[in-house]
């Protein structure tokens, strides 16, 4: 029943944006405020080509993958405070030698691009005196997204389908979504009940604390159903960095594992004008080595190093000790991050991590970057292997 719901709620919203200047322009009482959502309205489009290679021991071969995202974008004006969105998102492979985890093509690492065409966005909005809800399929980000994000790295990116409210006063904001469908990047749909909730506090310019709860109970992956109650710190004073979460986790729904962990992170930098270097400490903590703390719907692709070695936590849990130098030189922004992993519990080593990135925005409609991962294998009795990746990326949007 909630696939019919969700599908004909999709429907609904696609038509009714596909058809808001037919039926606008029947309107006579309102219309000059119709007209004036009708030119408010914007359409972009937005292309992303990217080379990745990836070589990794125990795959028989080197994976290359050239793929192309193509999107667009369209948002209505307000009209009596409401307005729709609608984003669709096409991923086509120019080159295929990779498996993309639905291709059955496992001779390659897995290069998680699949082709395909997905409505990522599909939505109707209410917006009036910092309060807005949005009903339908849509983005949810939180903080850094470690808890709850999109997946943006991937040519697929994760979306929501739900009811999401926010609310923000002056320094307060608060955001409450309800979730009944998931859109993963691999085009799949995970059902369950799970609410986000977030609040903000600006203490000032340079402070600011946040608090979540993430009650995630699914249908069917239900080792991965968890209750989950945090806090986050960001902070500059002068030119020194300071950010610092604190969360616990624990079993949920019909979780078969009965289990609580801790999370915490830890970060500190310092401006040096052109430099920027971090040092940090990250911990998923885990339960007696049975069940680790888990962020099942994270960008996880941004934590615990570019290989994606640790997308799901080992059940040891893990110890993150990282270091990062970035800044910017003739407009080519760069960082290099080193990463050393190690369990939780038994002392095992998974290995280390070099991760480098440069960045050029050549005008305003087209960018470029180059990126790379190298993942060095810890204890020889543990599954990640050695892993080497590349990326090659161009965008363009209008």
């Amino acid at each position: 029943m909630k696939t019919v719901v969700n599908k004909f709620t999709l429907s609904l919203i696609t038509a009714a944006i596909l058809t808001a200047p037919t039926a606008f322009a029947g309107e006579t009482e309102h219309g000059n405020s119709i007209t004036k959502a009708l030119s408010d309205s914007t359409v972009k489009v937005n292309l992303r080509a990217r080379y990745e290679g990836v070589s990794q021991d125990g795959v028989e071969d080197h994976a290359s993958a050239l793929t192309l995202k193509s999107r667009i974008t369209v948002n209505t004006g307000s009209y009596s405070n409401f307005s729709l969105g609608l984003e669709v998102d096409k991923v086509d492979a120019l080159a295929d030698n990779y498996n993309n985890t639905q291709n059955g093509q496992t001779q390659y690492p897995v290069v998680a691009d699949p082709q395909g065409t997905d409505v990522n966005q599909a939505f109707i909005k209410y917006a009036n005196d910092g309060f807005s809800a949005v009903v339908g399929r849509q983005r949810v980000l939180h903080n850094n997204q470690r808890f709850v994000g999109g997946v943006g790295w991937r040519q697929n990116e994760q979306t929501y389908d739900g009811v999401r409210a926010q609310y923000k006063a002056d320094a307060f904001s608060v955001d409450y979504s309800y979730i009944q469908n998931i859109n993963d990047i691999k085009g799949g749909n995970i059902k369950g009940d799970f609410h986000l909730a977030n609040a903000n506090y600006n203490i000032n310019k340079s402070h600011k604390i946040s608090g979540f709860a993430y009650l995630l109970d699914y249908d069917t992956a239900v080792t991965n159903s968890s209750s989950t109650l945090g806090a986050l710190y960001n902070g500059k004073f002068g030119k020194f960095l300071v950010n610092a979460s604190l969360a616990s986790q624990s079993d949920n729904g019909d979780n078969t594992n009965n289990y609580s962990a801790m999370y915490i992170n830890a970060e500190g930098g310092y401006n040096f004008g052109a430099v920027t270097v971090l040092a940090g400490y990250e911990l998923l903590g885990s339960d007696d080595g049975k069940v680790a703390f888990n962020t099942p719907l994270a960008t996880k692709h941004k934590f615990n190093g570019w290989a994606d070695k640790f997308l799901g936590t080992p059940k040891e849990g893990l110890q993150d000790l990282y270091l990062t130098a970035k800044g910017k030189v003739s407009g080519v922004k760069w960082a290099a991050t080193y990463h050393d992993f190690s369990s939780d519990v038994d002392s095992i080593d998974f290995g280390s991590e070099l991760n480098l990135v440069a960045t050029y925005q050549i005008n305003k409609n087209y960018g470029v970057l180059v990126k790379a991962a190298n993942y060095s294998e810890g204890d020889a009795d543990q599954k990640p292997t050695d892993t080497n990746k590349v990326w090659v990326q161009m965008t363009a949007k209008f």
